[in-house]
């Protein structure tokens, strides 16, 4: 069933499907917990519902906690959704999977929180303003054995995301890849991040990647 994502919402695209793919293939244990944050339109959070789960989705958006309750309610699963920032909403939780689909994609223009719907795609200069909290706190909510599955853009530093991640004692590697073509945002900026230095001068695709990082039992 295809998500609804009503305007200022982001619907789902080659990000989230390269990380409903690696859902697919983690195994969960009976009843497993787990949290999508940055949920959007709510599809991974239904595709984790669909295979069992206790699903807990969170965003910092209202349109997007409408949109995800409406569309777990289509599909018939049950999903807890929170209005907030990132992981505010379920602090002293914990979780057997994490999932995470950021805003990853480098902005000009400052480094102050982006408003309205380019808060679903905009981190800053480095494209790590939600990554890097993402690094700080995620460990803290996995149980022992507790996987965190993430997206990001080749372009914001996924050796920097493996980095951060296993100095929090987490075992991490990207597990998949995919190469897709420039989306609007970033045709938008294309000249920008060529200036900078984070698009090569003959590189006409975007590499996407996915981190999985495991918490030893």
């Amino acid at each position: 069933m295809k998500s609804l994502a009503p305007p200022g919402v982001y619907a789902p695209q080659e990000d989230t499907e390269l990380l409903a793919g690696a859902l697919s293939e983690e195994p969960l244990p009976p009843g497993a917990d787990v949290l999508d944050v940055g949920t959007g339109s709510g599809a991974l959070a239904v595709a984790a519902a669909r295979r069992g789960a206790r699903v807990t989705a969170v965003d910092v958006s209202r349109r997007a906690v409408c949109a995800a309750r409406l569309n777990a309610l289509r599909a018939g699963v049950a999903v807890r959704v929170r209005r907030g920032n990132l992981f505010d909403p379920v602090r002293g939780g914990s979780f057997d999977l994490v999932l995470a689909n950021p805003p990853y994609v480098p902005a000009p223009g400052g480094h102050g929180p982006p408003r309205g719907a380019a808060r679903a795609w905009d981190a800053g200069g480095d494209g790590r303003l939600v990554l890097d909290r993402i690094c700080r706190e995620a460990p803290a909510l996995l149980r022992p054995g507790g996987v965190l599955l993430l997206v990001q853009s080749a372009l914001s530093g996924p050796e920097l995301t493996l980095g951060r991640l296993r100095d929090s004692g987490l075992k991490a590697a990207v597990t998949r890849r995919r190469r897709i073509a420039f989306g609007p945002v970033l045709r938008s900026r294309e000249h920008w991040l060529r200036e900078r230095g984070l698009l090569p001068a003959t590189e006409n695709l975007e590499e996407l990647v996915v981190v999985r990082a495991e918490l030893p039992v």
